[in-house]
């Protein structure tokens, strides 16, 4: 019985309160103002009559004894219920609903929930995840509210966007989760059976095929020579035919489905069209088959038991295949060098076969003999590829090059051997030739230095001054390869021969565009390049040129004995070079060439000390530059500093050279190498570069001028005087010479 509204009779609500202000009705989300009255309280936080109450967000529930947030409390916990929905079917007689099983998921860490339905094969229904994982509102009217953990359990029914759920069970981690939460989880209920699903069920296990099945397994086949071909190299003769030729095929057989495939080998200018295959791979019969009427040859014999034809009968497979069409088709085993191989009325001789066809047989049959069928035709007369006549414009492959390709290339230089003979390091590879001129007039007397550019077999020949010749040095030839004397270029139509290195040697007489050149001496860096690679050049190897030395020791022993020992009088075991030169000419006469005698003599110099005096080194280098007026030390210097990182003064002998290129400093290479060795290295293997500065600095240290009988390094003689007279070798030891003749 409620009290009348007089006063006195009901409370005043505002006893007690000490909150009297009022909630704005406007505030920002997102960075944008919104009208938020409807979730806001009145005066003194007591709700309004009609006002909403703000929605329960359970994304991030704490547990009570874990302050840790629930992102990180119950990360990968879910839990699991079985549950299922009936939906109806229209405009089918076989069913009118139909029963689907399937999984709830709810993600404790942010109450996220996903439906996942097991898919069934044929279903004809989209099936997979129902419901993507995300979070779902509690059906009208409290749908300003999400579904959280106590709204899952056993036996209850739940909505998700008008479909109805119903929960039959859960699995174990979710039972004693429910339970620990204080709910009470009842076991678990049946799920019901969808009528239409156990109807194809049965269905599908009744049915049986209408006819009888039997099995062929090539399945094992397959995976045993799977990519395994035997390869055969054939002929067809096909002369028997008009405008025929004999062709050569290629037969490649499959191991792994026992199929041929082949292919013809096509020549340079065939004349036929190139197909990719000349007949497509598969099996082929060893006879040509007749044609059969249809459903004659079948892969299976059926024999009708009892029963009429048609439904109703009773069928069964004939073992015996009594009756059958059978076809015999080629095998591994028929095929064999020699064997003739019947391919729809072609006969292919089979010629030879690859390794692995080899090693198949051998393995599987155990055939030794592969013996090639060489097959002979009757080939015509090969015509041999002549060139236009060369017409003198630009080189001759120049030229060549318009008659190759319709667009013209330059011709292509051998890379690998310019790579491999261009200057490195110390390695110049440039062979270098003192030679004079041979034509029986006043220009008898000029020399000439040629050199021979190992990367690309080039010749350049530049002329050395004469005293008192008043005649033009520097430049004679310039470089580039040179024919053979007696080539003809114009009008030629075969490649040219031109000049090797192997064709420059002492003694040799070489014409270059019309001028010949007697070769009479070579720079240090030539000899020991020849004696270094001696398979190249033959005149340069000593161990070929010692039987003739043997041969002629033997047949003028008394002659040699008495020249030694005249030569000789001390004993000392040497004799000059010159003499030993003289003898040999005298008894080999035109059998050994001067270089062949050089390279003796090399062998079994006897040179003493050959170390250089320093000072000889600083006289030369300081002559050279002072002649071409090279004064930048400094900055020489300073290049070599700044290469120096630790500031040690060492720096490895390449670079040393290298700053000295840089500079342009006016040295041989052949000096350069020398002043580089003439100073100890460390264990590292550097050496100072400031001592070799100082020793070529003419400004600050200056060197007294060489003696012109001071001995100077056989290798600068051309060099700094170019005086060609000098003896490379001073004395020749003849014992030892003697000594290794007789133990051959």
């Amino acid at each position: 019985m409620a009290l009348p509204v007089l006063p006195g009779n009901n409370f005043d609500s505002n006893v007690g309160k000490t909150k009297f202000h009022k909630s704005q009705h406007f505030d920002y989300q997102n960075q944008i103002p919104l009208m938020v009255g409807e979730f806001k309280a009145g005066i003194g936080g007591q709700p309004l009559k009609g006002a909403r109450k703000p929605p329960r967000h359970s994304q991030y529930p704490r547990g009570e004894g874990n302050v840790a947030p629930s992102w990180v409390a119950f990360d990968k916990q879910v839990l699991q219920f079985h549950a299922h929905f009936q939906e109806a079917v229209h405009e089918r007689s076989e069913e009118n609903s139909r029963i689907r099983h399937c999984r709830i998921l709810f993600y404790l860490e942010d109450d996220t929930v996903q439906v996942c339905e097991a898919k069934v094969k044929n279903s004809g229904i989209p099936q997979g995840t129902l419901l993507r994982r995300h979070r779902i509102s509690l059906p009208p009217p409290n749908d300003d509210q999400f579904y959280t953990v106590h709204n899952f359990n056993v036996g209850t029914e739940v909505e998700f966007y008008s479909k109805v759920f119903k929960i039959t069970d859960c699995d174990q981690f979710t039972r004693t989760f429910l339970r620990k939460l204080g709910v009470r989880v009842p076991e678990g209920e049946d799920k019901p059976v969808d009528p239409f699903s156990d109807y194809r069920k049965t269905a599908d296990e009744g049915h049986t095929g209408l006819r009888p099945y039997e099995r062929f397994d090539t399945l094992k086949q397959f995976l045993d020579h799977d990519r395994h071909v035997l390869r055969f190299y054939c002929w067809w003769d096909d002369t028997a035919n008009m405008f025929g030729d004999a062709r050569e095929m290629i037969l490649d057989y499959f191991l792994a489905d026992d199929t041929i495939e082949i292919r013809e080998v096509y020549p340079p200018n065939a004349g036929r069209d190139t197909v990719a295959t000349f007949l497509r791979r598969g099996k082929v019969p060893k006879y040509v088959p007749e044609l059969a009427l249809p459903g004659k040859r079948t892969q299976r014999t059926v024999l009708n038991t009892f029963g009429p034809i048609g439904k109703g009968g009773r069928y069964l497979l004939d073992s015996l295949r009594t009756g059958a069409m059978t076809d015999e088709f080629y095998k591994d085993s028929d095929l064999s060098i020699g064997a003739v191989v019947n391919c729809w009325g072609r006969k292919f001789l089979l010629c030879d076969c690859d390794e692995f066809t080899k090693e198949y047989y051998r393995t599987k049959y155990g055939i030794t003999t592969f013996d090639p069928v060489h097959y002979s035709r009757e080939l015509g007369v090969p015509l041999e590829r002549q060139w236009p006549p060369f017409n003198g414009w630009g080189s001759w492959e120049d030229s060549l090059g318009n008659c190759l390709k319709v667009i013209p290339q330059p011709p292509k230089r051998d890379f690998r051997k310019f790579i491999e003979k261009d200057r490195y390091g110390l390695e110049s590879n440039i062979l270098r030739f003192l030679s004079v001129l041979d034509d029986g007039k006043s220009d008898s007397g000029r020399r000439f230095i040629i050199s021979v550019y190992l990367s690309d077999d080039s010749i350049q020949v530049n002329e050395l001054p004469t005293a008192g010749g008043g005649g033009p040095v520097g430049k004679f030839i310039e470089r580039g390869v040179v024919t053979v004397a007696g080539t003809q270029l114009i009008g030629s139509t075969t490649l040219p021969v031109y000049y090797k290195p192997q064709d420059f040697y002492v003694g040799a007489q070489i014409e270059l565009h019309k001028f010949k050149f007697n070769i009479i001496d070579a720079d240090e860096y030539a000899f020991r390049y020849m004696e270094k690679h001696c398979d190249e050049f033959p005149l340069a190897d000593c161990l070929s040129i010692q039987p003739k030395l043997s041969g002629l020791a033997e047949k003028h022993r008394d002659s040699v004995t008495d020249f030694f020992a005249r030569n000789d009088p001390h004993d000392k075991g040497t004799v000059p070079y010159q003499q030993f030169r003289s003898l040999i000419k005298q008894l080999a006469g035109n059998q050994l060439n001067e270089h062949e005698i050089m390279t003796i003599g090399r062998h079994f110099a006897d040179r003493g000390d050959d170390k250089v005096s320093p000072q000889i080194l600083s006289s030369v280098s300081q002559d050279i530059l002072r002649k071409f007026n090279f004064d930048d030390f400094h900055k020489l210097l300073n290049g070599m500093k700044y290469l120096d990182i630790s500031g040690s003064g060492h720096l490895p002998p390449d670079s040393v050279r290298s700053v000295i290129r840089s500079n342009r400093v006016p040295l041989p290479d052949d000096l350069v190498r020398i002043l580089i060795g003439s100073v100890d290295a460390d264990q590292s293997g550097l050496v100072p570069y400031g001592p070799i500065v100082a020793a070529i600095n003419w400004r600050d240290n200056p060197a007294p001028q060489p003696h012109p009988n001071a001995k100077v390094p056989p290798e600068l003689a051309l060099i700094w005087s170019g005086d060609a007279d000098r003896d490379r070798v001073l004395d020749v030891n003849y014992k030892a010479l003697l000594n290794m003749m007789s133990n051959q």
